[in-house]
Formats: C-alpha cells, sequence, structure tokens
C-alpha cells in the first residue's frame, strides 16, 4: 500500500469513528490515546484533521475539541449540462450552486433534488454534491424515434437529458424511424441502464411542415387547445356592445383616436388619442376591457392564468385567450364600439403627468393605423398616405412632438434603450423560411412605447401610493459583482463606469451604452451590459424598475395577451367602483403572490420557445445557403473561434480549427485571434467575408468557415 492510500485509509478511520453515535467530541490529546497514535505519527494527525476542517467535514470548537460537521442539506432545481455537470438552483441563494458531473447522482434536467454544499470551491461559485432526488422534473420528453428489430430508441430533442430511451415495441405506439415523438418515462435507470419509456403521442414525421414548431410546443409544455367548457362560455360571451354595457361608462366615442399595429396583428387591445389643452397635451391611453368578458375564478380564467402569456412563434401565436374573444369583441376594431379602461394624462411640455383619470369608458376608433403607414406621414412625408389619412395627420405631428419630449424627459433620468434587432422569419405555406431580416424600429413603433411606458408608470404610482394590492412590473439594481467584473472588462477598450456605494446608476449604463453607439465593440458590450442585469419579472412589492429608472412600474397596457394587466383592471374596476372593501384587500393579498409568480414562470417559457423557434428557422434558412458566401461583422472572439452576425441577425461560429494558414492565440484583454507567424488578425467589429459550411438542427448552431 502506498504512502497516500494509507494516508487516506487513515484518514477515513478517524473521519468514521467521528460519525460513530456513541464519539463525543475530543482534543487531539484525547484523539491520540484513544486511537493509539505514537508520539511520532502525532504530525500525521495534524494534518489529517486540518484537511478534514477543510473539507468541511469536520468542526474545531473554541475549546479545541472536534466533532463531526453537521451537514446541512439544501432543496433546488437541477439544471443539466450536456457534458454532464449541472447547477442547482435555489431559493434565496444569489448564484445557482455548481455540481460537478462526479456528484450529479442520476439526476436529471429540472428534477427536484436535494444537496449538500461544499465549504470549499474550486471555482467561483459554491459547488455541492446531489445526494438525493426528490421529484422527477420532466416526465415526458420529445425525442426523435429510431425504430430497431424488437425494441426502438429514442433520441431526446433537449440535449441536456443526456442520454437515449429504450423504448420496448410493443410500447412504440407504431411509430417508425423519423417519427417526432413525446416519450413518457417510465424508468429513470440506473448506471449502466438506459431510462426507459413508452410513445404517448405521434406528434408528425421528422419531415412534414410544422412537425418541427410543434415538437417545441410539445417540448415546453405549452397549451394549445381551449376545452369544449371554456369554447362554451366564449360563445355566450355577447357579439356586440349594448346600451346595458355602456351604463355609467365615460362615452368617448367622439373623441378622435386611433389604434397602431403591425400589419398582420389581429388582437388590437390599446387605442390612442391626443387634442392640445392650451399648451398640455391631453393624452388618452385606451385598453380593451377583457376583464368584462373574463369573470374572476371563471373556467376562462383559470385557464388564461395558467397560460399566464400569449406565445408568439414564428408561424403561429398561441393565445392567452380564444380568438373569438381576443380578435372579437377585446379587439378595438375600427368603427365598433368597444369597452375600455382609459387612462387619460395631462402632460406639459416638460413631459411631467399634471395631472390624470383612470376611467371605465366606451370608446370607437376612427381609424385602424400600421406603423408602416404612421411613419410614412411622420418620417416620409408621403404625400398619399397623408392625403388619405389628412383629417388625422396633425393628430399624429403632436403626437411624434409629445413622444420626443417623454423619451427625452426618460432620458435624462437614465433610462436604458437596448436596440438589438429582433428578427423577422418569413415563411412559406409549408413553414419553410424563405427570407430573415431585422425587425424595423421606426418612429411609429417608438412612439406607441413612450406612450404604453407613461401609462404604465402612471398607474403603478397612482396605485402605490393608494395602498392598494398590485401587480407590478419590477427590475432590480444588478449584482454589484457583474457591475464589478463589466467595468473591468470594458476597461480594455478604454471605457469606464462609475460605480457608486457598492452599486451602479442606470444612467451609467446608458451613458456606456451612448458612447459606445456605432463602434466596433457596441455588439458585445451591448450583450455583456444586458447580461450583467438581472431579468424583470412581477412582483406584489414595488422596488421600482432599474432598466426604465422608473419608481414605479407595472404592465396596464395588453390584458388580450399577459395576465397581470388582466390582473390589475379587475382591481382598478373595482376600486373605482368603491368596491375595494377589507374583504376584497384580503382577498387580493392572499392571490396576488402566485399570480405574480405563475406570470413570471411563464413569461420566462415563453421567451425561451419563441427563441428556440426562431434559432431553429435561422438554421433550417441556412441550410439551404450551403457553400454561398456573405459578408458580416465579427460579434464575439473567443479562444476556439469567432462569432459572425450577418446583416439578417443570422449569427454563426468560425471555429479556430478552420482557420489554417496560421496558428493563432486568443488575446483576452483586446478579444482578438492573432496569427503567431502572420500576425493576422480576427478581432471584435471587423467585417469578414464567409461561407455557410454546416447547420445543425438539433443543436441549432451554424458553423461558417472564412471566405478567403
Amino acid at each position: 500500500m502506498s504512502n497516500i492510500d494509507k494516508y487516506e485509509t487513515r484518514k477515513k478511520m478517524v473521519y468514521d469513528f467521528m460519525c460513530d453515535d456513541m464519539y463525543v467530541p475530543m482534543k487531539i490529546k484525547e484523539l491520540c490515546i484513544v486511537l493509539g497514535v505514537k508520539k511520532e505519527d502525532r504530525p500525521q494527525l495534524e494534518q489529517i484533521l486540518l484537511d478534514l476542517q477543510a473539507e468541511g467535514r469536520i468542526t474545531l470548537s473554541k475549546r479545541g475539541k472536534y466533532s463531526k460537521s453537521e451537514i446541512k442539506k439544501t432543496v433546488g432545481v437541477f439544471t443539466a449540462h450536456q457534458r454532464g455537470f449541472g447547477f442547482v438552483t435555489v431559493e434565496g441563494e444569489p448564484d445557482d450552486i455548481f455540481i460537478p458531473a462526479e456528484y450529479v447522482n442520476g439526476a436529471m434536467h429540472m428534477d427536484t433534488v436535494e444537496i449538500t454544499i461544499s465549504p470549499v470551491t474550486t471555482g467561483r461559485r459554491k459547488e455541492g454534491k446531489i445526494v438525493s432526488i426528490i421529484e422527477r422534473g420532466m416526465k415526458q420528453v420529445v425525442c426523435t424515434y429510431e425504430a430497431s428489430d424488437n425494441f426502438g430508441f429514442a433520441v431526446p430533442d433537449n440535449t441536456r437529458f443526456g442520454t437515449d430511451i429504450f423504448i420496448p415495441k410493443e410500447r412504440s405506439k407504431g411509430a417508425m424511424s423519423g417519427h417526432k415523438v413525446v416519450v413518457e418515462i417510465t424508468s429513470y435507470g440506473k448506471k449502466g441502464k438506459k431510462p426507459e419509456g413508452k410513445v404517448v403521442e405521434i406528434i408528425g414525421h421528422i419531415d412534414d411542415p410544422g412537425t418541427d414548431i410543434l415538437s417545441i410546443v410539445k417540448a415546453y409544455d405549452l397549451p394549445v387547445d381551449f376545452s369544449e367548457k371554456i369554447m362554451h362560455q366564449v360563445q355566450n360571451v355577447a357579439k356586440d356592445v349594448t346600451p346595458a354595457d355602456m351604463a355609467g361608462r365615460m362615452d368617448l366615442r367622439d373623441w378622435m383616436m386611433v389604434t397602431i399595429d403591425g400589419e398582420d396583428a389581429k388582437d388590437l387591445d390599446d387605442a390612442v388619442s391626443l387634442y392640445m389643452d392650451g399648451d398640455n397635451y391631453v393624452l388618452g391611453v385606451h385598453i380593451a376591457d377583457v376583464s368584462n368578458y373574463v369573470q374572476e375564478h371563471s373556467a376562462l380564467d383559470v385557464e388564461a392564468l395558467k397560460r399566464g402569456t400569449s406565445v408568439y412563434l414564428v408561424d403561429r401565436v398561441i393565445p392567452m385567450l380564444p380568438r373569438e374573444l381576443s380578435n372579437g369583441i377585446c379587439s378595438l376594431n375600427e368603427g365598433c364600439d368597444r369597452l375600455a379602461l382609459s387612462c387619460i394624462m395631462t402632460i406639459n411640455k416638460k413631459g411631467e403627468v399634471i395631472d390624470h383619470k383612470i376611467a371605465e369608458t366606451v370608446i370607437k376608433t376612427n381609424r385602424r393605423m400600421t406603423y408602416t403607414n404612421v411613419k410614412k406621414i411622420l418620417a416620409d412625408k408621403d404625400a398619399a398616405v397623408i392625403e388619405e389619412y389628412k383629417e388625422l395627420v396633425p393628430m399624429f405631428e403632436k403626437m411624434a412632438e409629445l413622444a420626443a419630449i417623454l423619451r427625452k424627459k426618460r432620458m435624462k433620468r437614465g433610462s436604458i434603450d437596448f436596440d438589438f434587432p429582433e428578427t423577422k422569419v418569413v415563411l412559406d405555406e409549408d413553414g419553410h423560411p424563405i427570407d430573415i431580416k431585422p425587425y424595423d424600429r421606426n418612429v411609429a413603433t417608438k412612439l406607441i412605447e413612450d406612450f404604453m411606458l407613461i401609462a404604465n408608470e402612471t398607474v403603478a404610482e397612482d396605485y402605490f401610493w393608494q395602498e392598494i394590492p398590485f401587480v407590478y412590473r419590477t427590475h432590480d439594481k444588478p449584482d454589484s459583482e457583474k457591475i464589478a467584473k463589466l467595468s473591468t472588462f470594458i476597461n480594455n477598450f478604454g471605457y469606464t463606469l462609475h460605480i457608486g456605494a457598492d452599486e451602479v446608476h442606470p444612467k451609467e449604463l446608458q451613458k456606456l451604452l451612448m458612447k459606445v453607439d456605432g463602434t466596433d465593440e457596441e455588439s458585445l458590450i451591448s450583450r455583456l451590459t444586458l447580461r450583467s442585469m438581472k431579468q424583470a419579472r412581477y412582483t406584489t412589492a414595488c422596488t421600482g424598475h432599474f432598466g426604465l429608472a422608473a419608481n414605479y412600474y407595472c404592465h396596464f397596457t395588453s390584458p388580450i395577451r399577459r395576465y397581470p394587466d388582466l390582473q390589475i383592471h379587475r382591481i382598478i374596476k373595482e376600486n373605482i367602483r368603491g368596491r375595494m372593501n377589507d374583504n376584497r384587500r384580503e382577498h387580493y393579498e392572499s392571490i396576488l403572490d402566485a399570480v405574480a409568480k405563475q406570470a413570471s414562470e411563464t413569461e420566462r417559457r415563453a421567451e425561451e420557445a419563441e427563441r428556440e423557434t426562431v434559432k431553429l428557422k435561422k438554421c433550417e434558412y441556412m441550410s439551404n445557403h450551403i457553400g454561398e458566401c456573405f459578408e458580416g461583422v465579427i460579434s464575439g472572439v473567443t479562444e476556439w473561434g469567432f462569432f459572425v452576425e450577418l446583416p439578417n441577425t443570422v449569427e454563426g461560429l468560425v471555429r479556430v480549427t478552420d482557420l489554417t494558414d496560421d496558428f493563432y492565440e486568443f488575446y483576452e484583454d483586446t478579444y482578438e485571434l492573432a496569427g503567431t507567424a502572420t500576425n493576422k488578425r480576427y478581432k471584435l467589429g471587423q467585417k469578414i467575408k464567409v461561407v455557410v459550411d454546416s447547420t445543425d438542427k438539433i443543436m441549432r448552431t451554424i458553423d461558417f468557415k472564412p471566405a478567403e
């Protein structure tokens, strides 16, 4: 036996001795006597005790006595990585706990697990060990089926699942190779044995139109169809607004107002109006009164809360409410009487809201405008469009004036505006992508954004000071550690951040984004700035919105597609009607935390599903352009290669192994790769021609090679 093995054996013996139920805490002298340690072996015992302390397995009391540590167990949710390791998210812990591959202990992605946290870490974050699996997270998995003679294998789409699933032939539901299937896991497997499952649904063949997106819908467990009970409820909802519906409401049908949306929008949930009162602007933001048709606790309401939000995938919308409602009586269609909840604000030339009224109203929009046409009126000065909407043009011009004032005021206080291009994917009838382009954020989209923001702020501030239970949209300050890292990183490019007493003001990040605007490093620094910030969420406490530099903020303007908006509409209406008594306050206090949590979780799920469908279609689009040459810009550099972003927002990786003309070294401080012999450099912001080399629809990745 080697000395190392002897040492480890003795260490185990000492630790086992302390774990014995009969053990009482002892000093080193007493341990020497009981364990029969010779005088010359005492230094080794001292070393063993030091090692066990460092590993957190034993503790030393103030009186010099050694005893076994009471290991604290913590429960969290495991996020697996395809390389075997993972992370556990624990409520109350600021960072996830890293779990090395050897300590995963059979846990799978999304399992609820019990862990012990090690007092010793090898990296920057805490490390832990999974000791037991409390509940399996993934009961069903979307897979591609591979048939064999007497059995089949299902290969999970989610690479985090980490292993194929064995399917006995009699439980395959007749699936054939290439079918996309939903597999229910019947056994999670042991070491050396694969998990087993049964096919519960065949989605379609991998090559069938729409199967790819439907697989993502199933993978994220997005509810698609509405039950018969709900559809029956919808049929009973009124088709027209009656005089009885209008009773007691402010009648604004003679006000000039419009909806401004995208060309293909069907659910028009906000209309805007504007007139002048002396030097002041009177802005009306009129929102569809969805809560009039979706009663609390009805089947429709329960389903809407379960969905939390509408999901906008590349080829379909999965609505929060049935289309008969969202595109019908709740949609503020041109020339139709509609019930609304209006926030009417009087705003001075400085952009200050000096008076406001939130009221139940009945409205009738004059025109259904598109962003494109409003842009043609305001920016392009298109004579034909101006003539077509001539009675509305003066109002649009005043709207543009007010939007500019509101934006300037918001920027002055430090609001951060990330101008990342969103992606629009154009599909043919079979769902194949025929074009990919960046979404246009123009004068009209910004105008609506500015008006919705001011309405959301006004409503939130009003209800905060009334001290009524409410759902706010909050965005916490970033962690000081992440901001310190960002600050260190941007120093490499000659930028600085002024960090106050352990925190940063949004104004500082806004100034940074303005400084990098138009520079080579803009894309990278903007992304890193975004990543250093926390995610916005729904809460019942009003702690402000860091990104908007706003003290009060909520979501009031989209009740057709977001549950929090629908929820606060109910609260606002009860308050307006004078029914917000102690019972109702208690009722809302008891439910709103759960509503906020559900809304935040379903929003994350929707965002991830939306992102996955876009990535998938980008891969499919580029797979039709293999071997073609494109010009792009280097958007990120790492030691294993660099990312190139094309003008259509597609991003791909050029691997360092494909740079065959030289040996390239990565310089972290300047974010560039440099050839050791030629000194040829690849750095951020550099224009480069690339050839599409390959795509991987499962991993959703695109690989480029340099064209030169």
